[in-house]
């Protein structure tokens, strides 16, 4: 009877000793595998630093981590003066973003308007580092503009932070925004005709731009590539607040139909850009339709 006692009291003591030793290596495993990932650097842009940010390449980036702030350089801004406009790139916890994909051959894509958007500016800012882009720009009048960072954080997804800036100054005359009873417009010389495959919310739409000579009346087959495609499209909701950035089908056309596929989120009105260059110009073109 003793030495069962004793026998048993081993093979209890055996047991324990093996769960405990299975336990620690699982915790050892798990630990090793968070050193490795926070050991892994970021390095897509070239010739920049190591990535500070924390994050590792296979990483997705929302709107909860990335912050942006807009400031000016006098702490404002006036109608008609040039103003330098810095716009800063964070984490949630204040640590400046220093890598960032190249998104149609630029970092940062700008993007203001007006209360009203009768006022639009497509422009770049320059990378300083530590998070900062910084670029020189005019105002047309006072009031309030919304400005938006287009850009997308390496190993991240494309972010589209924006902010409502009031600018000092004479206020211009309001404008209504009335969808357009035609969708033909002439622009420096080019008649642009716009055709959109449906006006429903959320649905695929495809939008045509037809691009011709305003003259001639004959299609332009020579579009230049503008910011590495064919064309850009801008589209804002009336209240400035459903933003979408839509690039075309075919990077490579060159006219003289140039397509693009959105999709409106929701019924309502909205303001659409589209961009082209021809001969060296920029060929902006705005519409605005009703989605319903």
């Amino acid at each position: 009877m003793r030495n069962r006692l004793i026998l048993l009291v081993s093979m209890l003591i055996t047991l324990s000793l093996l769960a405990a030793c299975g336990n620690a290596s699982v915790e050892n495993n798990h630990a090793a595998g968070h050193e490795g990932h926070g050991e892994k650097k970021n390095t897509d842009n070239k010739g920049e630093d190591e990535d500070h940010s924390g994050h590792v390449a296979d990483q997705k980036l929302s709107n909860n981590d990335i912050q942006a702030a807009f400031t000016f350089e006098k702490g404002g801004a006036k109608a008609e003066e040039v103003t330098e406009l810095t716009i800063k790139i964070t984490e949630k916890d204040g640590e400046p973003v220093n890598n960032f994909e190249i998104n149609h051959e630029k970092l940062l894509h700008l993007i203001i308007v007006n209360h009203d958007l009768s006022f639009f500016n497509h422009i770049h800012p320059e990378f300083q580092g530590e998070g900062e882009f910084i670029i020189e720009t005019t105002f047309p009048a006072g009031g309030e503009y919304k400005v938006f960072a287009d850009f997308i954080p390496s190993g991240g997804s494309n972010e589209t932070l924006s902010e409502w800036v009031e600018v000092e100054g004479e206020e211009g005359e309001h404008t209504d925004i009335i969808a357009d009873s035609s969708f033909i417009k002439e622009v420096n010389g080019k008649e642009i005709e716009l055709t959109l495959s449906g006006v429903k919310p959320k649905e695929d739409i495809t939008l045509s731009y037809n691009i011709r000579d305003a003259k001639t009346k004959e299609g332009i087959n020579n579009l230049e590539p503008y910011l590495g495609a064919v064309g850009h499209v801008v589209i804002l909701s009336a209240d400035a607040e459903s933003y979408l950035h839509v690039h075309p089908l075919d990077e490579k056309a060159s006219g003289p139909v140039a397509e693009f596929a959105t999709t409106f989120p929701q019924s309502g009105t909205y303001k659409i850009w589209g961009q082209f260059q021809h001969n060296g110009e920029i060929i902006t073109v705005p519409f605005v339709v009703d989605v319903k």
